[in-house]
């Protein structure tokens, strides 16, 4: 057990960066039905976005949030409100089609501004440890990211439930005809609710810069992730997305320490591929 107390542990502390990268694709598709394929590369816009405020204020990654998270809401306003919006309802390759268009200028912009080198949010968080026992330690940066992951799909969840917006948005997923004849601007909540969700995206790419390296071209990497997350927990559901994510990033530490490092992402989606055969739904999800 020794040998596999370290990656159960390092696993538990992933999922829950895993959950808040997902938690914003997981939110979308729950009300507008929709599948944002630039979900990752947005997700990176925030990591680039952190690593340039930093470097001009001087300040840490975990300060870049105050002004990376309502950036991205704007982003997301703007990308849902302008774009998005006008393809809705027509059937499901256009806004299919217009994301995959939103992921490729970001991807270029991106390589354009910032070339292509890796890049890190430097902190020193990333190399302190919590020595637990002679075999065991607890990575402070993966502690970190589970705690605000966990966090802040707590405050999402809190804003769906308790709030007006939250209801709003809820009566626009449920039934949108409905919700118009109680005027409710349909096209104005799904923006803001996209907004909402590239907030989460902000916050997943400080915290991806601050644990790992990145590139302007890894968003569809992590894309994949959350594909792999909301798929496992089911799609549109948080507490789905919370568990997806424990899942996928357990079953792929656990499969490196078994199989060795080259198996992680393999037994990542064995793990995907069985709970589609057993639960195609998700765990969590509806038929």
């Amino acid at each position: 057990m020794e040998d596999f107390a370290q990656p159960i542990v390092n696993g538990i502390l992933l999922g829950g960066l895993y959950a808040i990268i997902a938690i914003g694709m997981s939110t979308m598709f729950g009300i507008v039905k929709l599948v944002n394929l630039a979900h990752g590369d947005l997700m990176i816009l925030g990591s680039f976005l952190s690593l340039s405020l930093g470097t001009w204020m001087g300040i840490g990654p975990l300060w870049t949030l105050l002004l990376v998270v309502p950036i991205m809401y704007f982003v997301g306003f703007f990308v849902q409100g302008f774009l998005l919006n006008r393809v809705l309802g027509k059937e499901m390759e256009p806004p299919l089609l217009v994301a995959f268009g939103v992921s490729i200028i970001l991807q270029n912009l991106l390589l354009m501004i910032y070339t292509p080198d890796a890049r890190s949010l430097m902190t020193d968080l990333a190399v302190k440890t919590i020595p637990i026992t002679s075999y065991l330690n607890i990575p402070v940066i993966y502690l970190l990211d589970a705690l605000i992951g966990v966090a802040v799909i707590t405050i999402l969840y809190l804003l769906f439930q308790r709030t007006y917006l939250g209801r709003a948005i809820r009566a626009a997923s449920d039934d949108e005809v409905a919700a118009r004849l109680m005027g409710v601007n349909t096209r104005n909540i799904y923006a803001k609710a996209m907004g909402i969700a590239m907030m989460s995206a902000g916050v997943a790419g400080v915290l991806v810069g601050m644990t790992f390296t990145f590139y302007p071209h890894t968003g569809p990497q992590y894309l994949i992730i959350a594909f792999g997350v909301v798929v496992i927990g089911g799609l549109g559901s948080m507490k789905g997305t919370l568990a997806g994510g424990l899942i996928l990033a357990l079953s792929q530490l656990l499969g490196a320490q078994i199989f060795g490092p080259g198996y992680q992402l393999f037994c990542g989606y064995v793990v995907l591929l069985i709970v589609l055969a057993v639960r195609p739904q998700g765990i969590f999800g509806t038929v």
